[in-house]
């Protein structure tokens, strides 16, 4: 039976608390992302169930949740790197999907076994939601924390578009959540899209998404970087 912690974010400690809880013990979340709703899982069994009920083609590949030290501590930057990320992350105060080289000998990366690091990453790279609002902040405090790494991607079947209200998931997406938070509609519902994705080594989009003007803005006054418009 699925737990239901619904809220306005009143208890966000508690709340991400009580849902890593359940992901150490290999459990499944579905969790409120400003960028949407997330389906989250803490080991490989999870990530297994998560990956073909979601009906994912095998290029698609798991994101980590990560807050700045984490990413500090995994991802592999040059000064510029490093610059645009908080310029983006910190400065901006914008969500980002950071695609960057990865130590692989990190604590939560070791703890990754060969199937869950095969899905996750792709050429010594890893992607990094960064910035996703205060709940993924607190989840990922405690992720690392505990050095209990966690992954996932959209609460949504694969190519139907990300979710930003509970009642949008698909009934069985939902089915295989241990635990939902259900904080209501989120924030940038507007975009209808997850977060941007940004190959950070050489500034290259992976994925336009949410905030992806902003994104554009920052890079091009700050760093005289101009990313491409995305497709009609």
């Amino acid at each position: 039976m699925t737990d239901v912690i619904a809220g306005n974010g009143q208890n966000v400690a508690g709340d991400a608390a009580a849902a890593f809880a359940v992901l150490r013990r290999g459990g499944i979340a579905i969790l409120p992302m400003d960028i949407g709703y997330s389906l989250i899982g803490g080991s490989a069994e999870a990530l297994r169930r998560i990956f073909e009920t979601k009906r994912r083609a095998d290029s698609k590949l798991n994101a980590m949740l990560g807050d700045r030290q984490t990413h500090r501590e995994i991802h592999i930057l040059d000064r510029r790197g490093w610059d645009v990320v908080h310029a983006i992350t910190v400065e901006a105060e914008l969500p980002l999907g950071v695609i960057a080289p990865c130590r692989l000998e990190h604590p939560l990366m070791a703890a990754l076994s060969d199937d869950a690091l095969a899905g996750s990453t792709k050429d010594g790279t890893v992607a990094m939601l960064m910035n996703a609002g205060p709940f993924h902040a607190a989840i990922c405090r405690l992720s690392r924390e505990a050095g209990h790494p966690l992954f996932g991607s959209s609460a949504n079947l694969s190519l139907s578009g990300t979710k930003f209200r509970i009642e949008d998931i698909e009934d069985e997406v939902r089915a295989i959540a241990d635990i939902v938070v259900d904080y209501g509609l989120r924030k940038y519902h507007l975009y209808g899209a997850s977060s941007t994705l940004l190959d950070v080594a050489d500034c290259a989009v992976v994925r336009y998404g949410a905030c992806f003007e902003l994104i554009a803005d920052v890079l091009s006054r700050r760093f005289g970087i101009t990313l491409p418009p995305p497709p009609d």
